[in-house]
């Protein structure tokens, strides 16, 4: 039954993401007739122009193909919409690249063209390529529908799974406090259509006939009589880590039936700052538990407002920085620009640019932090901290790629060799490179505040780290980040 109501779905999904690509390719081709000045064609008279000049015949089987491949409709009712979101930008990025190469090797007459030239008073002016015009056009208004779309499918989907429809009975073996944990967080996402049937004992035997209101069939001895008497859609293993070493036999006995397994490793939350995913290396199964969440193409868009954002702010703030500089050093002798050694990315030392605010001594002469009126502060140098002005030439250091926009505030080497002791998860922070802002600093933690909640805020940018996340960060630092009561 859940298998039929799969398929139904799966072809549902696939007519309507047909519909919406037509949708996207007659859109993209309309605007190409509007912002050139053409004239749309005779109907229905030039039918077959109006079919041939859209696209669509060629780029719904593109695009569902791209969907396909990249396992958009697959059944994955715990992925995250804006998983879902970033993987339809990369289905229509690969739909697009394979419209223009099939386009191109037909000889289609609209790629084909060549740009046309007005003569107007003895001037020639060229027009834009038609094709060009249109499947950049394309390229934007089909993720944007696909998104609106999936959003608008998900959503119908919830609403009906949370009134009791299209819902996958699991059971959870493990009836400890991860079998508990499995079960509260099953129950509180309702939108995702799973539901707890009952939980089996990880041990041979339970005299428990509950848990968290729900019935406890037994324990693993009786493993297959109970998944053969009450069945289920999927079993969820939430076996504790003293018991590990059964998960082998456990996977080896589900084999012999048609259930889905999912395995709940017995790790506390704070010690993944990213979600973990399975590769594979020559027919070996890898399990990534940790690695630089800003790799692939998201590390390329990041790096993309890196260059774009310290380019910006050097010009927009050019004024500024000036004043900074001139104020520095016209009151009190030494250079303008301090550095100093920080750690960023894997741990990679490089030297940190600031305007100086302090009475000129030797680089790290002392390595601890600044307190509050502390008489090693120039005047001027009291005012740029406060205000958050001797960070400015930190913007070389972004634009040279030491460090980014945004990330967690990078430290010396000697505070770090000391913290990674006495702070477990410290070095988790270089996994992403250092920032001039990050989520710590907008929610105030500067100066002399808790190191702790400073590290916790840094591990939550890691863990849910986006280029739009970087964006409100960023936007937050206008009005936060400049000047604070913490900064000193």
């Amino acid at each position: 039954m859940l298998k039929q109501q799969h398929q139904l779905f799966t072809s549902i999904l696939v007519i309507l993401d047909a519909m919406v690509v037509v949708v996207a390719c007659y859109a993209a081709w309309l605007f190409r007739l509007s912002a050139l000045g053409q004239t749309l064609p005779d109907l229905p008279g030039d039918w077959e122009t109006t079919v041939r000049d859209s696209f669509f015949l060629f780029a719904v089987p593109i695009v569902i193909a791209a969907f396909w491949f990249l396992g958009l409709y697959r059944p994955r009712r715990d992925k995250s919409l804006w998983g879902e979101y970033g993987t339809i930008i990369k289905a229509s990025v690969i739909a697009i690249v394979l419209l223009v190469v099939g386009l191109w090797l037909l000889r289609d007459r609209i790629i084909a063209a060549t740009p046309t030239s007005v003569v107007d008073d003895g001037l020639v002016a060229s027009t834009p390529d038609p094709g060009r015009v249109q499947l950049l056009a394309l390229a934007v208004i089909l993720p944007t529908l696909l998104s609106l779309h999936r959003t608008g499918f998900r959503w119908t989907l919830r609403e009906l799974r949370k009134r009791g429809f299209n819902l996958r009975h699991v059971a959870v073996v493990g009836i400890g406090r991860l079998g508990q944990v499995a079960c509260r967080t099953i129950e509180r996402n309702s939108w995702t259509g799973l539901k707890v049937a009952y939980f089996i004992s990880a041990a041979e035997r339970s005299e428990r006939q509950s848990c968290l209101s729900h019935p406890v069939r037994d324990g693993l001895a009786e493993l297959e009589r109970t998944l053969e008497q009450n069945p289920v859609d999927a079993v969820y293993l939430a076996v504790p880590s003293s018991r590990a070493q059964r998960l082998p036999e456990l996977l080896k006995r589900l084999e012999r039936f048609a259930v889905e397994v999912r395995v709940i490793p017995d790790v506390m939350p704070r010690y993944l700052p990213q979600s973990m995913a399975v590769g594979e290396l020559d027919g070996m199964p890898v399990l990534s538990y940790r690695e630089c969440p800003t790799r692939g193409l998201g590390g390329l868009s990041k790096r993309g407002l890196d260059i774009l954002g310290s380019l910006a702010g050097g010009l927009l703030f050019a004024p500024v920085i000036l004043a900074c500089a001139l104020a520095v050093k016209l009151t009190s002798p030494g250079p303008v620009i301090f550095k100093q050694r920080r750690v960023s990315i894997a741990g990679e030392t490089f030297k940190i640019y600031k305007f100086r605010t302090m009475y000129h001594v030797a680089d790290e002469e002392t390595i601890r932090w600044t307190s509050r009126d502390d008489a090693r502060v120039t005047p001027v140098g009291k005012f740029l901290r406060r205000t958050s002005l001797d960070e400015f030439p930190q913007l070389l250091n972004v634009l040279k790629g030491q460090m980014s926009l945004v990330g967690p505030r990078p430290e010396r080497p000697e505070l770090i060799e000391r913290f990674r002791e006495d702070w477990r998860g410290y070095m988790l922070r270089q996994h992403v490179k250092a920032g001039m802002t990050g989520w710590a600093q907008v929610n105030g933690l500067r100066g002399d505040t808790s190191l702790r909640r400073r590290l916790r805020y840094d591990l939550h940018y890691i863990r849910y780290w986006s280029l739009a996340f970087d964006l409100k960060i960023l936007w937050l630092t206008i009005f936060r980040g400049f000047s604070h009561r913490n900064a000193h």
